[in-house]
């Protein structure tokens, strides 16, 4: 299977429950604070679960950012990979409707396993119609894209640089 040497950024979540969107408005976040090189694409992956595998199968490089409910204070960030993913993801038993450690083994069965890792938050509130992060969750964004791009550096897959305001 051909994969592209492109890095995916994919945010995951749904924006109409607060800081379920989280993953998705951080995906933005990075995309519009900082300088990226033309080799890294970023996609909203919403909410549709198993039909990410079609994006996954594409790329050699995958960060995924997303809320995690590892039972630690609201605003928590987390570093996922392999086995880990499936402990804490909230694609888990949500509106993805699938696991995201399923879905990189199914990949591994079709030959495009993406090396991957996900960046997490845990949500303040996330299962009300709120269509705005918490006002704790947008004060955490910006930290937590620090974090995820400083990731993205250390393990050599871009070099993305904050943009100065």
């Amino acid at each position: 299977m051909a994969q592209n040497d492109r890095l995916c950024v994919l945010g995951v979540g749904n924006i109409i429950l607060g800081d379920e969107g989280f993953g998705v408005r951080a995906m933005e976040w990075l995309r519009d604070h900082y300088d990226w090189p033309d080799d890294v694409d970023f996609i909203d992956g919403g909410t549709q679960g198993r039909v990410l595998m079609t994006i996954l199968l594409d790329y050699r490089r995958v960060v995924v950012l997303d809320i995690v409910r590892g039972q630690c204070e609201p605003g928590t960030v987390y570093l996922l990979e392999n086995e880990d993913m499936r402990k804490s993801c909230s694609f888990h038993d949500s509106t993805h409707d699938t696991d995201f450690v399923d879905l990189l083994c199914t990949c591994d069965l079709l030959g495009g396993r993406p090396e991957a890792f996900l960046v997490g938050f845990e949500p303040y509130r996330f299962d009300e119609l709120m269509t705005e992060l918490t006002p704790e969750a947008q004060a955490g964004l910006p930290e937590f894209c620090r974090k995820a791009a400083a990731e993205i550096r250390r393990r050599g897959w871009s070099d993305p640089v904050e943009k100065r305001a």
